[in-house]
């Protein structure tokens, strides 16, 4: 292939002949308008590009050696030729060389020389060489390595390639510039296979093995389940969350980006493999996947007949005085009240403190109390003490909406709900939006009761995690939630869309350190800095994320991530698509085969 140098500007086109559209051709098409030729770089275009060459190896390489550079977040073009010798020529010259080596050798032992470990190296080596010729167990090619390098200014370029010396030297391979042949170099790396560079290094076949590059960054394991597709080499993700030092994940993803699509699909496929789940569903999103699998699904709302007491009491662990489980309690309760009551001072937080102790009082509940067989108090009977309790006739008149008034169906009633199924779902797409972080808080912390009571492998999926993390009484809850779930053999997942929101909170960037998995979906470009300064992402991953497609994105799994594509098969997808249309086609198709069979 020939390259032409030409420039372009407006006085030399105004004296060109106009071209009639159907002479224009392929070339003219891609054509660059411009290409400059130096003696270390090309520029292209507006593009810098310098070609480097590999001239020496060391004495042994290891596999996959060359794997970093293929992997490096960069824009580069590799070429290797690989030119098979003649092995009878190859023979012929290793006897001669062998000859004068070990003539050399001879020569130093006469004149009574300290033996020359290299020599004697050299040698063995081509002894050990020639005998794998001979036997037909290894051939003898001239290998040329050459890499192309791309940037948008020189200084680009020179960066680039001392990543890639740095790499290379500190496995003792070397390379150089193509200096005054920066042209011909450029040449050698296009897809036409055509070597014009031209410098070789003789590699016998162990060797030349090792540079096998079609290799990149995987996340594949031999037990686990399946959470997409490696964009780089289309393997396969699989994996096991709980051989991690913690099962814990965050997902962040702009709206319509697929991170419920990608929740369902993991508890669906996590269900399988016998892992009971718990979800938190804002939006009602998770009501058809459970309907699916037989799971329950509770709607938590003013008006619906499931309620969950917030003074109940989790039962005592083998290793738990009984004191302590009410103090955890009322520890608890006390963050809860914060939420409700907007705050507390210093002087109602104290006096709070003492009302729970006497509300739990008034149903014999003390420290030295037996906790089996008790009936544990209501929101209403707090109001009750608040209101008998000198200075906290302000905290009893906020408590009202929540006893008497609007809210009283929601907080004041005994507990009704039982977790013994392999799926539940809590929504709370009804409840009003100035609850909905009080409903997280008592739904999380009465499943996190649960689960201190029976250890069993589990995932706890908190969807739009960032309405708990607005009140920091919440995002210390979540915290500790995430902290303590390894001890009891659970995942949590916490999913959010409002990432600002989320690691902007004191415990945001706590929960996403103690979250071995990291999945980042489709980003909006107003939260893209913010993720890649808590990522450490390159330009080329930031501009994958604005450009990714739905339920594409980078997983990460701790210290490596891949490029994946979330993919599931049609029946997963019937069960688990958040498409309004494909719904709606999903329920007519249920009210037709209904109506076909009455």
């Amino acid at each position: 292939m020939a390259l032409f140098s030409f420039k372009k500007n407006k006085q030399s086109l105004a004296m060109l002949p106009s071209i009639s559209p159907d002479k224009v051709s392929l070339t003219d098409v891609v054509a660059p308008p411009a290409l400059k030729i130096e003696s270390k770089y090309l520029q292209l275009g507006s593009q810098f590009i310098r070609t480097i060459f590999v001239f020496n190896y060391p004495r042994y390489l290891s596999t996959n050696w060359l794997s970093p550079i293929v992997n490096m977040p960069r824009v580069f073009d590799i070429a290797m030729f690989i030119h098979p010798a003649d092995t009878a020529l190859v023979l012929k010259q290793l006897r001669k060389r062998v000859a004068q080596v070990q003539a050399q050798i001879s020569e130093e032992e006469e004149k009574g020389k300290v033996r020359d470990p290299m020599l004697e190296t050299a040698f063995s080596d081509m002894e050990d060489l020639r005998d794998s010729l001979m036997q037909a167990r290894e051939k003898v090619f001239s290998f040329g390595l050459y890499i192309t390098l791309y940037g948008n200014n020189v200084d680009e370029l020179d960066k680039a390639e001392n990543e890639i010396k740095s790499l290379m030297e500190s496995r003792l391979v070397y390379i150089k510039d193509a200096i005054f042949t920066q042209d011909v170099g450029f040449n050698s790396t296009l897809p036409f296979g055509k070597d014009s560079l031209q410098v070789w290094t003789t590699l016998n076949s162990a060797p030349l093995s090792t540079t096998f590059p079609f290799i990149s960054a995987d996340l594949s394991s031999n037990s686990g389940i399946m959470y997409g597709i490696n964009r780089h080499n289309n393997s396969i993700i699989l994996f096991d969350r709980f051989s991690m030092e913690n099962a814990n994940m965050v997902v962040f993803a702009k709206s319509g980006s697929g991170k419920s699509y990608t929740a369902k699909l993991e508890v669906l496929r996590s269900l399988m493999l016998g892992t009971d789940v718990i979800i938190i569903d804002p939006e009602n999103e998770y009501k058809y996947l459970a309907e699916a699998v037989g799971g329950t699904f509770i709607p938590i709302s003013i008006n619906s007949k499931y309620h969950l007491n917030p003074f109940d009491l989790p039962p005592k662990l083998p290793d738990e005085e009984q004191a302590d489980v009410l103090r955890s309690n009322v520890i608890n309760l006390i963050g809860l009240l914060r939420i409700m009551l907007g705050g507390l001072t210093p002087e109602e937080d104290a006096l709070i403190d003492k009302a729970l102790s006497e509300t739990y009082a008034s149903r014999d509940i003390t420290l030295t109390s037996n906790l089996e067989n008790i009936q544990v108090p209501l929101m209403g009977d707090l109001q009750q003490v608040l209101n008998s309790t000198q200075g906290a006739e302000s905290m009893a008149r906020k408590l009202e909406r929540y006893t008497s008034g609007a809210f009283s169906g929601f907080l004041n009633q005994p507990t009704n709900v039982d977790l013994k199924n392999r799926l539940i779902v809590f929504s709370i797409r009804d409840m009003d939006a100035e609850l909905r972080p009080i409903a997280m808080y008592v739904i999380i912390r009465f499943i996190w009761n649960a689960i201190k009571s029976e250890t069993k492998k589990r995932l706890l999926l908190v969807d739009e995690a960032w309405l708990m993390m607005q009140n920091p009484d919440g995002a210390s809850f979540l915290y500790g939630v995430a902290k303590r779930c390894r001890k009891y053999y659970l995942g949590l997942t916490t999913i959010t869309q409002d990432v600002a929101d989320f690691l902007s909170s004191p415990y945001g960037k706590p929960i996403l350190t103690n979250s071995s998995i990291q999945l980042l979906l489709r980003q909006s470009p107003s939260s893209i800095d913010i993720i890649s300064n808590a990522f450490n992402l390159t330009d080329e991953e930031k501009y994958l994320l604005l450009e990714s497609d739905v339920g594409e994105g980078i997983f990460f799994a701790g210290l490596k991530h891949v490029a994946i594509k979330v993919v599931a098969s049609y029946t997963e997808d019937q069960i688990i698509t958040s498409d309004p249309a494909q719904l709606l086609k999903i329920e007519k198709a249920k009210q037709e085969l209904g109506t076909g069979g009455a």
